[in-house]
């Protein structure tokens, strides 16, 4: 009998049901946490944690089951009753207000009061403090928010939690915008939190850190549970496979050669006056460039001017001896998409469905003589359903309510629908499991197969390895190295992100 056989549980998921029009997403779900837990949620997108999630912090009613907190059962019909049992959740899109300060937001909508009226601004801020000494967080009870780092800010969120004295703090992605050091800062925060007794629901997409981090894992697999495995028995490999429903098989990495007379994209001595300085390089059809480089090297903003999204002052971009258009319209109908790095802000309209936000850029295609025509609209929307796999299959599901793998090939959806000569895609797969990023992976290699160029930007080491035939790397606005993938290893990108290369790296 294990250790936590003999304790009572936190929180009893017991045979939650939960079903939407057409599909049953969650089927008898049995999910605990037990005092002092750090317990990871696994599971590929469309596996059902969300709506598990949802269900626990009162966005969702459940179909059937129950929950229990301390072994009691309790009802959770909205946040506040979710509050009211000690939960909190700590959201990938960080629920913060920019312009107010740090002990402002900590304290919305339940302000302390002198009298009637009057905000009790003294006590508010001393509480704040006292917080922040106590848990040792870098930041100031009268920073305003704005002015924080993203980590700094996910502390805000902690304590946030942590006023209203939660118990269980259920974090969703924590650390996908976070650097390497960041996040190290926020994982000491966490085992803090463990100490002090507090329980978490960890999930995240990155792997290695959910089994650093976890005590236990609860994998989900088609709404269903299909493994509960405690720390000492985690194999990285078999928990893979429990995901996907299937065996692991390496993959031999195959470069690929420009398409002979395809298209060439030409980038010579590109600069903006905020970062870029002379970057030059050439993408050929049939092939992945990768861009890498630590945040604030100029991926970023390489593959807005490309789009016309980003104005630059000095060099040229041209496609097959063309200059590109400089802004994105123009670029749109010269051939060239852009997948943004925050699909949910910048790739799509989230209260939309799928129908209207494939059609978004695709109007010219979808109307006659000016005249939308919604059954067009709606006919490539099913065809992309259907040849992206993407889940839940219903075309007038809002995009909100997808995982955020469904919602990166809505986004991919869009693009698909045109004859692009030029893809631009930055950061692929955030926030996206594994089994998710392999189908986008493939999606890229079939653009450039077809005689696309596929340019992908992304602080991912280990995907720009596996899915690039060519790496750049900028450095302070400025192309360090041009290097053809054979034999590069997460050393030689990590080592050219700083300014040093390793001996024999192929250019």
């Amino acid at each position: 009998m294990s250790e936590n056989n003999k304790r009572q549980p936190l929180l009893e998921m017991v045979g939650i049901e939960k079903s939407f029009p057409g599909v049953q997403v969650l089927k008898g779900v049995d999910f605990s946490v037990y005092p002092g837990e750090i317990h990871s949620l696994m599971g590929e997108n469309g596996a059902g944690k969300s709506t598990l999630i949802k269900i626990l912090t009162g966005l969702y009613p459940l179909d059937g089951g129950e929950i229990r907190i301390n072994g009691e059962k309790v009802e959770i019909h909205s946040r506040q009753d979710a509050i009211d049992a000690g939960i909190s959740v700590i959201y990938q899109e960080l629920s913060l207000i920019p312009t107010l300060s740090v002990t402002e937001n900590i304290f919305l909508a339940q302000e302390k009061v002198k009298g009637k009226i009057m905000l009790d601004r003294k006590a508010m801020r001393a509480k704040v403090a006292e917080m922040i000494e106590t848990s040792g967080f870098s930041v100031s009870p009268d920073d305003i928010i704005e002015t924080l780092s993203v980590a700094q800010q996910q502390t805000v969120e902690i304590m946030k939690a942590l006023l209203n004295d939660a118990k269980l703090i259920i974090m969703d992605e924590p650390t996908a915008s976070l650097n390497a050091a960041e996040s190290e800062i926020l994982f000491e925060k966490i085992h803090n939190l463990k100490a002090q007794g507090k329980s978490i629901i960890y999930i995240s997409h990155r792997l290695e850190e959910v089994y650093a981090m976890s005590d236990r894992l609860t994998i989900l697999r088609n709404g269903e549970v299909v493994a509960v495995v405690d720390k000492k028995d985690i194999d990285p490999v078999k928990v893979v496979e429990y995901m996907l429903g299937r065996e692991l098989k390496s993959e031999a990495k195959e470069l690929h050669e420009p398409i002979p007379g395809g298209a060439v994209l030409k980038v010579e001595k590109l600069s903006t006056k905020d970062l870029l300085d002379g970057v030059s390089f050439e993408a050929y059809a049939g092939q992945i460039l990768g861009l890498g480089g630590l945040v604030g090297s100029g991926r970023t903003d390489t593959l807005k001017c490309i789009y016309g999204l980003l104005d630059y002052d000095g060099g040229s971009i041209t496609l097959d001896g063309k200059p590109l258009p400089r802004n994105s319209g123009a670029a749109i109908r010269a051939g060239v998409g852009l997948v943004p790095e925050d699909r949910r802000s910048e790739g799509l309209v989230l209260l939309s469905d799928l129908t209207d936000n494939i059609a978004l850029p695709n109007y010219d295609l979808n109307s006659k003589s000016f005249v939308i025509s919604p059954k067009k609209a709606l006919a490539k929307a099913k065809e992309s359903v259907e040849k992206l796999l993407i889940k839940p299959g219903h075309t007038h599901i809002p995009t909100a309510n997808l995982s955020g793998g469904n919602q990166q090939k809505v986004v991919l959806a869009k693009w698909l629908q045109r004859d692009l000569k030029v893809l631009l895609v930055d950061e692929p797969t955030v926030g996206i499991d594994i089994g998710a990023k392999a189908e986008i992976y493939d999606i890229l290699r079939n653009i450039a197969g077809k005689g696309g160029i596929v340019i992908v930007a992304s602080s991912d080491t280990e995907e720009l390895l596996k899915i690039s035939d060519r790496i750049v790397i900028l450095v302070n606005g400025k192309v360090y190295a041009d290097l053809k993938n054979e034999n590069l290893t997460e050393n030689d990108l990590i080592l050219a992100y700083s300014g040093m290369k390793r001996e024999g790296a192929a250019q």
